[in-house]
């Protein structure tokens, strides 16, 4: 019996060795040859009215009505990112020139591409005998507005209120924003096109990672240099350069936090100097909000200079594709002259309290302040520094070395971490502010559902429209609408907005000079002081101060900051179109 399922056992194998062999045979064996015929080679690109290519438009083709497939294709031809596509396809001989020959197309949230005839022309013969035809064509796909548009425009918008009204955590927002786009995709989206709104991949590829690791690296950098007590110690220095005159020293804070906002997150900025500026405060017998409401001003002012100082600049100069030297020579005059115009308001605005302070033995307070402020570790304040100046280094040559920002400050970051020896999960698990890199994902993915659907292209005609094409107005509307909308609303979702809404006006007017995204810049940046809501930074300032006992009302802080707000911004206007 054993021997018999032994020979069974081994018949088996052998069947099968031998099938496997007449199959790889057979596979080997080349492949009848096909008929001659009409070989076809079709191309074109689908762009929008404007002239922008329209990526994953799914074309098809007909001969004479009857649908055909591409050579070694099963699926539709789609189009590239650029809107082009190109297929081949045998025909029966005799088919071509004479059969009439149509493409076709649709993409959700986009109107149908009625079947479009196109001109064939002969070119020649192949090595096989088929005779060769060529046609290429441009075809024009115009948006529907659909249910996804709607959907999207509500997302958006209700993503919008709920973070202006503080409803729940901006993250959270973002991400129930994000969540609906994807489940309404993948629901009614798939059973019905009109509510498809943005696929999973397109929503992983709008995130710009760029944006992500350079936040990510910069907040482990400023996360270091935290533990030295350099910031401190920066306020005490200023304390003591004014020996006691309150409005030198207010001025002294305003330019070190503008400066120290240009290099370093001003959030953080205002973290640091928010302690020794209420205990500063305090000793000379003044409210401490007359110099946090400078400084934080200070900080919006200076972050605005640079590509790393403020969020909406960072997400600019990822999509833009702007260095940081462009983000100097551009925006750090005007930045500078609205600090010192700044400056000079708030030590107007102010100065009844600054005249009331109660300033009595200086040398005990300077004292003092040495001793409570004063720089912890100094071998690692050499090494942050150090590390810093060299991460600033890369960011100036960036564009030289075609190298993303985010390289530059990941590669800091490491390095210092690794000299430093300071514990990497500490760093990632308090340092690093995971709840904003989450926000701007998921806002990512919101704003790609905008504009997918067709939102953002429709206020960008808007606003092409009224400008009626001229420059000048188009920098004036970018200007003021991002100032008044940022000083209500988080500056970083109506950036991230704005983003394509301003790419496509640069298209379509032939700007080649940058002024729209500065625009953009500085209207963002700055008027998000404005408001106590409109920049992080404010909020944060604010939030600490009425933890230490002192609170400022929504319209006391918007009398303060309001017409400083419109000084800047209009020196902003002037300086743009004087020079640009």
């Amino acid at each position: 019996m054993r021997k018999s399922w032994l020979f069974f056992l081994i018949f088996l194998i052998l069947t099968g060795l031998t099938f496997g062999a007449l199959g790889g045979a057979a596979a080997q064996e080349p492949p009848a040859a096909q008929a001659p015929g009409d070989r076809l080679t079709l191309s074109g690109v689908v762009k929008s009215p404007q002239g922008k290519g329209v990526k994953e438009v799914e074309i098809e083709v007909r001969v004479n009505g009857q649908l055909v497939r591409p050579l070694g294709k099963e699926e539709e031809i789609s189009t590239s990112s650029s809107g082009g596509f190109v297929a081949e396809f045998l025909l029966p001989p005799g088919t071509l020139p004479a059969a009439r020959v149509e493409v076709s197309g649709h993409k959700p949230s986009w109107q149908p591409l009625p079947p479009t005839p196109v001109k064939v022309v002969a070119s020649g013969e192949d090595s096989q005998g088929n005779r060769s035809f060529t046609a290429n064509h441009t075809f024009t796909l115009k948006r529907a507005v659909t249910p996804a548009f709607w959907i999207a425009t509500i997302v958006l918008l209700g993503v919008y209120v709920l973070i202006a009204a503080e409803v729940m955590h901006r993250t959270l927002a973002a991400l129930l924003g994000a969540a609906v786009i994807l489940f309404v995709t993948y629901t009614a989206g798939t059973f019905d096109k009109s509510y498809f709104i943005l696929s999973f991949e397109d929503a992983m590829r709008a995130i710009d990672m760029n944006v992500i690791f350079l936040l990510m690296g910069m907040m482990i950098i400023v996360g270091v240099l935290k533990k030295t007590g350099l910031f401190q110690w920066l306020a005490y220095k200023s304390y003591a350069l004014a020996r006691g005159n309150i409005f030198v020293l207010s001025f002294i804070l305003q330019i070190v936090t503008a400066v120290t906002s240009a290099f370093l997150d001003n959030v953080t900025t205002m973290l640091l100097l928010i302690p020794v500026t209420i205990e500063i405060a305090v000793t000379l017998k003044i409210n401490p909000m007359h110099l946090l409401i400078p400084e934080v001003f200070a900080s919006n002012v200076g972050g605005t200079a640079t590509l790393i100082g403020d969020p909406p600049n960072i997400l600019i100069g990822s999509y833009a594709k702007l260095t940081f030297a462009q983000f100097v020579m551009n925006l750090t005059l005007v930045c500078a002259v609205c600090l010192v115009a700044s400056a000079l308001w708030f030590l107007w605005w102010y100065k009844k309290g600054y005249l009331a302070a109660v300033v009595k033995d200086v040398n005990r307070t300077i004292a003092y302040l040495k001793e409570e402020y004063r720089i912890t570790n100094k071998k690692l304040t050499a090494m942050g520094l150090g590390i810093l100046a060299f991460v600033i280094f890369l960011f100036i040559i960036h564009g030289v070395l075609h190298m993303e920002p985010s390289i530059a400050a990941l590669i800091g970051a490491m390095v210092l971490l690794v000299i430093s020896r300071v514990d990497i999960v500490e760093m990632l698990e308090h340092e690093v502010e995971w709840p904003t890199l989450v926000f701007f994902i998921a806002l990512f993915m919101v704003i790609a559902g905008a504009e997918e659907t067709g939102l953002i292209q429709m206020i960008a005609e808007w606003v092409l429209n009224v400008s009626k094409g001229n420059i000048t107005i188009a920098i004036i509307m970018i200007l003021w609408v991002s100032a008044i909308a940022s000083a209500f609303i988080d500056n970083i979702p109506f950036t991230a907005t704005m983003l394509p809404i301003v790419l496509f006006l640069n298209e379509s007017m032939g700007v080649t000079n940058n002024v729209l995204w500065w625009s953009l810049a500085l209207g963002a940046c700055l008027g998000g002081h404005g408001t106590m809501i409109g920049a992080s930074a404010n909020v944060v300032t604010v939030g600490l101060a009425e933890k230490a006992g002192y609170h400022i009302s929504f319209l006391g802080y918007m009398r303060a900051c309001w017409w400083p707000m419109m000084i800047t911004v209009i020196i902003c206007m002037a300086y743009l179109l004087l020079f640009y």
